[in-house]
């Protein structure tokens, strides 16, 4: 097995992160994920992290602070990868960046029936807040 290497995601990369989100389940068809990368690389594009296993990206994460809160998005992570420690390589990658800019906590969003997932960011110290998430679609991507 070779190390996970982290880098900033590069535009050769686009291909192979779609196709991991897409094998990982994370694209739903309300969110193109082409415009999510063009998004992303508008706004803390150094933020929008890869992890490569040797020349093969198997697993992305996005991050990104508004200056109240930090926010972590698409954190994937290849399915054949999967228990490896990759995802919590990428988590702590950009918790550090995140961190450095100033930010006092992070907050991400799980759907309530992904119980795996929930128990992965619980095994890294995030705890479930009492509040309701609420969401308001201002473009439509479909």
């Amino acid at each position: 097995m070779s190390a996970l290497a982290i880098r900033e995601f590069r535009e050769p990369d686009r291909l192979e992160v779609i196709a991991l989100w897409q094998d990982c389940a994370v694209v739903v068809p309300w969110n193109d994920p082409n415009k999510d990368i063009d998004r992303k690389l508008q706004v803390d594009s150094e933020l929008f992290l890869v992890g490569l296993d040797g020349d093969v990206v198997v697993a992305t994460v996005m991050g990104g602070y508004d200056g109240h809160r930090g926010w972590v998005n698409y954190l994937a992570v290849s399915t054949s990868k999967r228990r490896l420690g990759y995802g919590q390589a990428m988590m702590q990658a950009v918790e550090r960046r995140i961190e450095a800019r100033g930010c006092p906590k992070i907050n991400l969003q799980v759907r309530t029936n992904n119980a795996q997932v929930l128990a992965f960011y619980q095994a890294l110290g995030y705890v479930i807040d009492d509040v309701v998430g609420l969401g308001k679609r201002l473009h439509s991507d479909s």
